[in-house]
């Protein structure tokens, strides 16, 4: 009876391992129910473990029928065409009978006495198995860290060896006891021997299945972070908008009477007074909020709204810009970017005793976006694994969140940036290709 659910056990544990494979190359459907998940890994269980005990002398029926089965399910379970989830299936039963052989022959070659496989209550041979599952499950967190997505891309390379050293120290374990326990002297010490190799290789998939989950948590923190910012910036520029429109409304009907007035001055041939008053009108225009014109009603409501704010702080603020009426970029992402960049570069300047200067260019040239920031700076800059932290006292992760979130739009629209820095000015400057 043990031994029918330790079979049943190395089995539930293939399947996990499947799972985790096919997750590497697809993403999870979320029209489905955990139950139906659940289920549908439960039927390949069923279908593994009854070709196990039926066919196990016919070792290629059985690995068609296994690759066929787990190509029909995962079809199901991650809604990915039929064709990618054979390739896959057999993708990773190779890899598992690739496992299986190399374990064996490893076992023979190298720890097995006598060259075979023992016999004595089928311990070596079991304990060859678990070594191979392990083996598997290592194999699999190694493609999963390259080809994975979301939740093993935020695992640093440090936390990765971390990570792994349960499954490693699994292997050196069984190792061991394949060295030391050639021999039991009876059922019971062999089948403590199992207990102990099966719970190491179950707490492995605890382990990773913890982790992960706290992973995707702090994923999902981190998107809410950069989501609640991304309405904080938006909501600011939307407002700023609209007041803009009422000015213009307001400014409309002004010029209208302005008009009026000189028309009724000229008609009375009040010359000299008409001379100052469109004098005086002119001085009025000059210091005009909406000094910034680039045909793009957003990104001319940010540049006007962030020049006069410089302004207010005795910040000089050099512009280039030019037509950017076709630059294609979404609104939304416009008013992460702009707001976060000049957001940064007039904090950094506030804090500036001496010079305090932005120079700023936003431009399509040669088919290219070219936006820059360049600003003064007296603050220390600190780098921790090639990100700058912020020196901010007060939510200092809204800082690092706005970066990584101006960093994330460029590379949505297949762009580059370069961050640099001197003594006295740190430069941010992205470079993304024009949609034709």
């Amino acid at each position: 009876m043990f031994l029918y659910f330790f079979s049943l056990a190395i089995i539930a544990f293939e399947v996990i391992c499947c799972k985790i494979f096919f997750e590497s190359f697809c993403h999870s459907s979320l029209g489905q129910r955990k139950l139906q998940k659940v289920l549908l890994l439960l039927v390949l269980i069923f279908v593994y473990y009854v070709c196990g005990l039926t066919l196990s002398g016919w070792i290629v029926v059985k690995q068609i029928i296994a690759i066929l089965v787990t190509a029909v399910i995962m079809h199901v379970y991650f809604r990915i065409s039929i064709k990618k989830s054979s390739v896959l299936a057999m993708l990773y039963q190779g890899l598992l009978l690739l496992v299986d052989y190399l374990a064996y022959v490893g076992n023979c070659a190298i720890i097995s006495k006598e060259g075979v496989v023992q016999n004595e209550y089928a311990l070596e041979g079991n304990l060859v198995v678990v070594f191979s599952k392990v083996i598997l499950f290592l194999c699999i967190l190694l493609v999963k860290k390259q080809f994975g997505h979301k939740s093993t891309e935020m695992l640093a390379d440090a936390e990765w060896i971390k990570f792994l050293f349960f499954p490693v120290f699994t292997i050196v374990t069984i190792v061991a006891m394949l060295m030391t326990f050639q021999y039991t002297e009876n059922k019971a010490q062999a089948y403590v021997l199992y207990s102990i190799a099966l719970g190491m290789v179950v707490m492995n998939a605890f382990v990773y299945y913890l982790i992960n989950d706290i992973v995707i948590r702090e994923a999902e923190i981190h998107e809410k972070a950069i989501l609640e910012l991304q309405v904080k910036n938006q909501i600011e520029m939307y407002r700023s908008i609209s007041e803009n429109y009422e000015i213009q409304k307001d400014k409309s009907h002004e010029f209208k009477n302005q008009i009026l007035c000189i028309e009724s001055l000229l008609k009375d041939h009040e010359y000299d007074e008409a001379s100052r008053y469109v004098n005086n009108i002119s001085k009025t225009f000059m210091g005009e909020r909406n000094i910034i014109n680039t045909n793009h009603v957003i990104i001319n409501a940010i540049l006007n709204t962030k020049y006069q704010e410089a302004i207010s702080n005795h910040i000089v603020f050099v512009f280039k810009v030019n037509d950017l009426s076709k630059i294609g970029i979404e609104d939304e992402d416009l008013v992460v970017v702009l707001a976060n960049l000049l957001n940064n570069a007039i904090e950094a300047c506030e804090k500036c005793k001496e010079k305090k200067e932005i120079k700023f260019k936003f431009m399509i040239e040669d088919e290219l976006i070219i936006l820059s920031v360049k600003n003064t700076y007296n603050q220390p800059l600190v780098y921790d694994n090639d990100e700058i932290k912020t020196s901010k006292t007060v939510m200092p992760d809204e800082h690092g969140v706005g970066i990584k979130n101006v960093i994330r739009i460029v590379k949505k629209y297949r762009g580059e940036y370069v961050v640099q820095n001197n003594e006295k000015e740190f430069y941010f400057s992205i470079v993304i290709p024009l949609k034709k």
